[in-house]
């Protein structure tokens, strides 16, 4: 049942700047000693007074507070409360200046700065100070009305802070106008929020921006989704007439035709696939041309090195490195320093790793300077361990910011004359784009990654199309080296790549590298992965199950999806003996294995980096966490960059490698069971891998090649393109 106080708020325990959650201390009327109000209420201050109704709630740990549904901002009643209000409350008030207000003016101050501010000029308060002030209490002020306003809609508030940044003190006026611009704009925001707010503004279910933003919402859910860069006409429509339930033709039509006038789709025939009126939203369309014709003025702009001076070079290499390459592996080496874009791709136990060390060494023979890079910061720290040179993340080579986006562009080219990029098939159109765009034309670029792999979560497929294209020169490995055929991983993944089902190791634990274990009950599977985790592949392998062992999973929810797998492998792995933090779901203990799970560029700490926790500060809502030898803390409002990792996804553990592996399979997971999803897990074992599930959910992976496959253009855009029509 609601209820409704009136409190001053005495202190901000927790504020998270990007969506406007706090936690504060009040002290209310009828209501004795201190009360915790938690809920989207922007940036309060100690001092300000606030209307709050929302419902009184028990928390097991802090007891009992209120959890804010609504409020709305009233007046200090006191002139100490006034005093208080304005030094937390205003830019460049402090203890002085506020007392000094208050002692000239009273508690009409808080009028005079809505009413008549000039009056509070003097006495140490300048235009410059006193446009300072107006400015901070303006902002407070409509960014709390905008909570309000967005609380009436029932639009989550914990957007209001990214609604002020864009619309600022216009957001209310612009959201009435046209609410679907929240999901062309703010990410997090999608179709189906803006649409209810829109339906209680009064707009239409016909309405010409309904209609142009779920079609919007389809094209960028189907690029994050499934990894596409268009749609087909028909699909599209049929499925906007589903979503909004409006079946007339027509409509829809003209829907479309205004977003094409207006730049944000570009709709074309595609003959070469067999598609009429395909329809791209306008950045993918135009991501797809700028890279066809890119990768045409960096190949066809001379930068020569001499075949003959390379090969000079190869007997000292295998001399410094001190193993001999192979006839296919020479000729690799040779073609990826001699053509200025060359790609390299084979699977595992081709020599991809010894390809990678020689061209490095090569290049650097030829006294170029060679930078390298990988999607993320696993696969680099294992490219700089492959070849004993540093290795970045692309987002840190190319300096990226989320302020400013890449400083490395068109106009501040990377300072390179070779750029090696390791596991390609992680490399999306729009990272793709970034980083030809920051490479000089003089620059060589070598691509190396395994085809049959996942391709990138965002939307794309980079690697594939540049291979199908035709016009790229390529090394495809297919030569397994001797002693990689005695690996059942390395047989077992060629196997998996051609739809075979896999086969048992020879040997015996603790040799036997490869295990299938038939289980038809999920819950069951369940077990097996928590037996084997925590005791037989410790007790047989030597392994340790905190380090070594990695549950990889397709899917967050199910029995034995990372959600449930995460608790449970918690409370076996590391139960509670002490301190632990709670937050949202998830509960952080010191040892815990935890997983980075977005770019963080100040701390520098990347999307897939694998941490350990090494302190807990349940008071302050903190911890500190150990990436690889680096200590970085973490406060309460960083703690969603985290998740815990005994149980990752699959697409999460590409280029990544761990010693051990246990992969479940069920039924349940039918929509993602893929061919490639099963080929890239097991392809990241390094000493054993163990599949556990039901024969059937093995069988619907190793059949489905097709559910997974991206509609994109861009092999076709590069024929045409290196074909002379560098407008296609």
């Amino acid at each position: 049942m609601p209820a409704t106080i009136t409190a001053e708020v005495h202190a901000v325990v927790y504020h998270n700047p990007d969506n406007g959650y706090a936690v504060v201390r009040v002290r209310a009327k009828d209501e004795p000693g201190m009360l915790t109000v938690v809920g989207c209420l922007g940036q309060l201050q100690p001092g300000e007074y606030l209307e709050i109704t929302g419902e009184w709630k028990n928390h097991p740990k802090f007891g009992r507070q209120m959890e804010a549904i609504s409020f709305k901002q009233t007046y200090p009643a006191t002139e100490h409360g006034v005093v208080r209000f304005l030094k937390s409350s205003l830019k460049g008030v402090g203890e002085k200046t506020a007392t000094d207000l208050v002692k000239r003016f009273g508690v009409a101050v808080l009028d005079l700065l809505d009413n008549d501010p000039e009056q509070l000029l003097g006495k140490g308060i300048s235009r410059k100070k006193l446009a300072g002030m107006l400015e901070s209490w303006q902002g407070q002020r409509e960014v709390k009305s905008l909570i309000v306003f967005l609380h009436s809609h029932e639009v989550p508030p914990t957007y209001a802070a990214r609604i002020f940044k864009i619309f600022g003190a216009e957001s209310e006026a612009k959201l009435r106008e046209n609410p679907y611009e929240l999901a062309y704009l703010i990410r997090g925001i999608g179709f189906r929020t803006a649409d209810n707010m829109a339906l209680k503004l009064g707009f239409a279910e016909d309405s010409p921006q309904r209609i142009e933003a779920a079609i919007a919402y389809i094209l960028v859910s189907q690029g994050e989704r499934g990894g596409h860069m268009f749609c087909p006409k028909d699909k599209l429509l049929a499925e906007a007439a589903k979503l909004l339930d409006v079946h007339d033709h027509e409509r829809l039509e003209e829907g479309l035709a205004t977003l094409e006038g207006r730049k944000r789709v570009h709709i074309e025939d595609l003959p070469e696939q067999g598609v009429e009126q395909a329809v791209f939203l306008m950045t993918s369309y135009r991501a797809e041309r700028e890279i066809s014709q890119r990768l045409f003025g960096l190949v066809n702009h001379p930068a020569p090195v001499s075949e003959a001076k390379v090969r000079q070079t190869l007997p000292v290499i295998e001399a410094n490195l001190g193993f001999k390459l192979s006839e296919e592996q020479r000729k690799a080496v040779l073609m990826a320093c001699v053509h200025k874009v060359f790609i390299i791709t084979g699977g595992p136990g081709t020599g991809k790793t010894t390809i990678t060390r020689a061209i490095v060494a090569a290049l650097s023979e030829l006294k170029l300077t060679v930078r390298l890079a990988a999607p993320t910061g696993r696969a680099a720290k294992r490219l700089s361990e492959a070849t004993g040179e540093g290795a970045q993340t692309l987002h840190r080579l190319l300096m990226y910011s989320p302020e400013h986006g890449f400083h490395h562009c068109e106009d501040q080219k990377l300072a390179a004359e070779a750029l090696l990029v390791d596991e390609v098939s992680m490399l999306d159109a729009q990272l793709f784009l970034a980083v030809l765009r920051a490479l000089p034309v003089t620059c060589r670029l070598i691509l190396v990654g395994d085809v049959n792999q996942l391709p990138s979560v965002g939307a794309g497929n980079v690697l594939a199309d540049l291979i199908n294209s035709g016009e790229v020169p390529k090394a495809v490995l297919t030569h397994i080296f001797r002693q990689a055929q005695e690996s059942s991983i390395v047989v077992n993944a060629h196997r998996i790549n051609a739809g075979l089902t896999p086969i048992p190791s020879p040997k015996e634990p603790p040799e036997a590298d490869f295990f299938w274990m038939p289980q038809e009950d999920p819950s069951k599977v369940q077990d097996r992965i928590l037996e084997m985790v925590t005791t037989r592949i410790p007790e047989r392998y030597g392994l340790n199950p905190m380090r070594d062992i990695q549950v990889l999973t397709p899917m967050h929810k199910g029995d034995v999806g990372t959600s449930t797998l995460n608790q449970l492998l918690q409370g076996r792995l590391n139960p509670k003996r002490g301190v632990e933090l709670k937050r949202g779901y998830a509960t952080f203990r010191p040892g815990d294995r935890v997983l980075q799970l977005k770019n963080n560029y100040d701390k520098e700490v990347f999307n897939g980096d694998l941490g350990w926790v090494e302190q807990v500060d349940p008071e302050e809502g903190s911890l500190v966490v150990n990436f690889d030898g680096n200590l970085v803390a973490f406060d309460s409002t960083e703690l969603d960059e985290l998740t815990l990792a005994y149980a990752v996804s699959v697409h999460k553990s590409q280029g990544c490698e761990y010693p051990a592996i246990v992969v479940p399979l069920v039924t349940q997971h039918y929509m993602l069971l893929q061919r490639n999803l099963l080929y890239t897990a097991l392809t990241r074992a390094r000493r054993l891998a163990v599949f556990i599930g039901s024969e059937k959910a093995l069988s619907i992976g190793l059949n489905n090649v097709t559910s997974g496959s991206r509609l994109t253009h861009l092999q076709h855009r590069i024929r045409s393109v290196f074909g002379g029509n560098i407008f296609g």
